[in-house]
């Protein structure tokens, strides 16, 4: 989109009242979604978004403005306004970016294009017809199908230029599910970086009555008891855990300016042994995989927290020029609109020694939690709170009766250091984080683990 432009001739503009870097980010996206209510389709929205963002960063401070005029004299133009804004030391580097290699990963067997939207409208409403048709105590059925194909362009002043195409197939069902004055929802997504060939492993048919499963289980489940239990969590619930309780505080944003429980901590033993943590943007086909961050950087695998010790930060660009870092590919941003912040991509705890069956089996009472809902975190404090959608009872190592309405209130640290049992399997799920306004596709993952103390509540019922 802007390869046939001089590209030295814009940032050399974007420079010219000083600064220490400067960077050009593009991006053409071609989205469909399609949303089925009510036994119908209710919105089909399509389109094409494209425009281009300039930034210079100088003393630690940072000038950004984006356009949809692509063409030269625009940019060049954009360029002259980002710069008056700018007040740094003369930038002395010779420019000629070069095009930066990045490892093979997330083949697309089927991209979306390749489909009409007939065809489309036909998967959503297959989920549509089952999630109808399997009880009467279902009363309203949600399905959303969305494809986005999206391509990047970042050149920069360090002489970088570096290309990326993002498929992403998304599609969930969602149910409510009704008996008496008994109130109670399931949700069931399946996606990534990737094409539609994530609908032929995972059909819609399967997915709806995943969501619908839920629901009618949720309706027969029994108020939560409440107080400090062991809980285990299974690796089926993927990795909101990890992605709130931890993943937010390692953010160099967050930790190195002083909002984070882990500011100051590098080196030092935050957790268990058993436990590590990783950032992974290079795992195939996950939702938040890339070759390239939204700065150019290319993808890695970060390693977080090892054997218990914190060793990294995730940074992007500006925290680790202002604090002496490495950039990890961490900095993304939701569309040229806006600029890179250190954000996640796929945050996972990762397996360690023990059975997953045999942590039940050793679990006199508590709670296993089989789905998590969704959660917040205090970053200064570490302080969490997360909603359950699909929870159990442990009695003497068995799984029994379900719950519902279940709550889990603790702390990120803490529950780092007191993971007593790390299973060897891994389970993923998928999300889009916000963050200061904007929002990225994320992917989270953890093994089945217990946590031999944590506070269990419950909400009120729905009605």
């Amino acid at each position: 989109m802007i390869e046939n432009f001089s590209l030295t001739k814009i940032l050399k503009r974007a420079l010219k009242n000083g600064g220490d870097f400067a960077e050009i980010y593009a991006d053409h996206a071609e989205n469909l979604q399609m949303i089925a209510e009510e036994h119908k389709l209710e919105k089909l929205i399509s389109g094409i978004d494209q425009g281009v963002g300039i930034r210079v960063l100088w003393n630690g401070q940072t000038a950004y403005g984006f356009t949809n005029e692509i063409t030269e004299k625009s940019l060049l133009s954009l360029a002259d306004s980002v710069a008056s804004a700018v007040q740094g030391k003369n930038f002395q580097q010779i420019i000629k970016p070069k095009q930066v290699s990045a490892p093979l990963m997330s083949p697309i067997a089927q991209f979306p294009a390749t489909e009409t939207a007939v065809a489309k409208k036909a998967l959503v409403k297959r989920a549509e017809e089952t999630a109808w048709g399997i009880d009467p105590r279902i009363k309203q059925v949600k399905i959303l199908y969305a494809d986005i194909d999206k391509r990047v362009t970042m050149a920069n002043s360090l002489g970088e230029l570096a290309q990326d195409r993002r498929i992403y197939t998304l599609m969930f069902v969602q149910v409510v599910a009704r008996e008496g004055e008994q109130i109670q929802t399931g949700y069931y997504p399946v996606g990534g970086l990737v094409g539609l060939e994530i609908l032929q492993q995972n059909p819609p048919e399967q997915i709806a009555q995943r969501a619908v499963a839920q629901a009618l289980l949720m309706l027969k489940a029994r108020r939560p008891p409440s107080g400090t239990m062991p809980v285990v969590i299974s690796s089926e619930a993927g990795g909101t855990m990890v992605h709130e309780a931890i993943g937010h505080g390692l953010e160099a944003d967050l930790a190195c300016e002083g909002l984070s429980v882990y500011h100051g901590k590098l080196g030092t033993e935050v957790g268990n042994k058993k436990v590590t943590v990783v950032d992974d943007a290079t795992v195939p086909n996950k939702r938040g995989s890339f070759l390239f961050d939204d700065e150019g950087v290319p993808a890695e695998r970060t390693i977080l927290v090892e054997r218990g010790t914190l060793v990294n930060y995730m940074y992007d660009r500006h925290m680790a020029m202002k604090h002496g870092g490495r950039p990890t590919g961490n900095g993304r941003r939701e569309s040229y609109r806006y600029k890179p912040i250190c954000r996640m991509t796929n945050t996972m705890i990762l397996p360690g020694q023990d059975d997953p069956d045999e942590i039940i089996k050793t679990t006199e009472r508590g709670l296993f939690v089989k789905k998590m809902g969704g959660g917040q975190v205090n970053t200064v404090n570490g302080d969490f709170v997360f909603e359950i959608n699909e929870a159990y009872l442990i009695d003497k190592g068995k799984i029994g009766d379900p719950v519902r309405g279940a709550i889990l209130t603790g702390n990120g640290p803490k529950v780092l250091q007191t993971i007593d049992k790390i299973g060897t399997d891994l389970g993923f799920s998928l999300g889009t984080c916000g963050k200061d306004g904007q929002g990225v596709p994320v992917g989270d993952a953890q093994p089945t683990l217990r946590i031999p103390e944590l506070v269990v509540g419950g909400a009120m019922d729905k009605a």
